[in-house]
């Protein structure tokens, strides 16, 4: 049995080191990465973007929406005005003070030129980084790993989630944490079985006991870092409104450790087909919790917040029309955002044209003028100084000149 096949076999573990560990770093820039930090948080089940950052100054979105728009600012429950046209949904306040400071972008009409509306083809073209592309071997943020400098650190990636999702499967092992519901405890944390498994792979001096030993010492550092908050999943992903201590875990593993360098969290219950709400409501009360992890974590970083890149993004967005049930179907460009000490902030980058039918794709649906992988393109490059072949590691079948979004992150 490889270490691979034994970490698989291990699925009971709530800690586990996946790959086969080849770290080689291929950064070639001049500028000291020590300290760069990235976050990403993905949305599982679509966020409806059009609810989140409102294009209350185009009445078609009023027109398109008579039950679910939120209303325009000032009125009860209305969106939170950024620029006389776009404006926050409610739920948001608690992420205003970083619009307000600057450290807080959106880039609307943004997503993957891949239109599948299928949750599970669209997820794994947005982790894997290859959108269309069915067989990769990586995601895209375990090959940004790749092109950092070594840490000789287990917690050098982080996880937080039961397995060990696509965008974090490559060469380089990262660390999964598994949250827990109150009082319950991984088959790892219970002595007797530690102790079992301890005398089965310690002392063997081989391959397979330093893996079990590596996934050991990844397991005692976290347990000591996080919190035994309770955590309500959703098919894998604990819903957004319930997974309240997501920031204030990955705030403190990031501050205990400053050889961590990338993290990931998904978060469930965006796919509001029906009775989506307003102002308040079901996607109201995903956002709230959404944005109280977002504020935790900024505020827990601390003089790190300057070092670390934030980004939210969901597989695709939803229809502009409301639909029947009081909620939105699956559609196709969406909102992608970005937080951080260091972001060109206060702006909605992207280009999100009037809600006229004729200017929707396929006449339903918000386009995509913004191709997901820019975003990231513009954050390695400006924030972890990847140079042109790591940009072509990260995104191989990606051209790179798109310019739009230069600013994003200040140099």
């Amino acid at each position: 049995m490889n270490r691979r096949d034994f970490l698989k076999a291990g699925a009971m573990f709530s800690m586990s080191l996946m790959g086969i560990g080849l770290p080689g770093w291929a950064y070639g820039g001049t500028k000291s990465l020590e300290g760069k930090k990235l976050i990403v948080v993905f949305l599982r089940g679509a966020m409806d973007g059009l609810n989140v950052i409102v294009p209350y100054g185009d009445p078609r979105y009023y027109q398109n929406r008579p039950t679910i728009a939120i209303p325009p600012p000032g009125q009860k429950d209305g969106v939170l005005d950024l620029d006389s046209y776009f404006g926050m949904a409610p739920a948001l306040e608690p992420l205003m003070p970083y619009w307000k400071d600057k450290s807080l972008a959106f880039v609307h009409a943004c997503g993957s030129p891949e239109a599948t509306r299928s949750h599970f083809d669209a997820q794994d073209y947005m982790e894997s980084g290859r959108p269309g592309v069915k067989v990769v071997n990586s995601g895209w943020l375990n090959r940004i790993l790749t092109q950092l400098p070594e840490t000789n650190s287990p917690l050098r990636g982080i996880n937080v989630g039961a397995t060990l999702p696509r965008i974090l499967q490559g060469p380089v092992d990262v660390a999964s944490y598994t949250p827990q519901t109150a009082g319950k405890r991984s088959a790892l944390d219970m002595p007797v079985v530690a102790e079992a498994f301890g005398k089965m792979y310690s002392g063997r001096n081989d391959a397979l006991s330093r893996a079990f030993e590596e996934g050991l010492k990844a397991n005692e550092m976290l347990t000591e870092k996080l919190s035994k908050e309770a955590v309500a999943a959703d098919k894998g992903a604990p819903l957004a409104k319930s997974f309240k201590g997501f920031g204030q875990q990955l705030g403190k593993i990031f501050i205990d450790d400053p050889k961590v360098q990338v993290a990931f969290v998904a978060l469930g219950g965006f796919d509001t087909h029906v009775n989506q709400g307003a102002g308040k409501g079901q996607l109201a009360n995903q956002l709230t919790g959404l944005s109280n992890g977002l504020a935790d974590l900024a505020a827990g970083l601390g003089d790190d917040f300057k070092n670390t890149v934030i980004v939210v993004m969901s597989e695709f967005g939803r229809t502009v029309k409301e639909n029947g049930n009081g909620g939105t179907d699956h559609g196709h460009g969406n909102v992608m955002w970005v937080l951080g000490g260091n972001v060109g902030g206060g702006k909605i980058y992207g280009r999100l044209d009037e809600l006229s039918e004729e200017k929707l794709y396929e006449r339903r649906d918000v386009p995509v003028t913004t191709d997901f992988r820019t975003v990231i393109s513009s954050i390695a490059q400006a924030h972890l100084n990847f140079g042109p072949s790591s940009l072509n590691n990260l995104f191989p079948d990606f051209g790179q000149n798109d310019k739009s979004l230069s600013g994003i992150i200040r140099s």
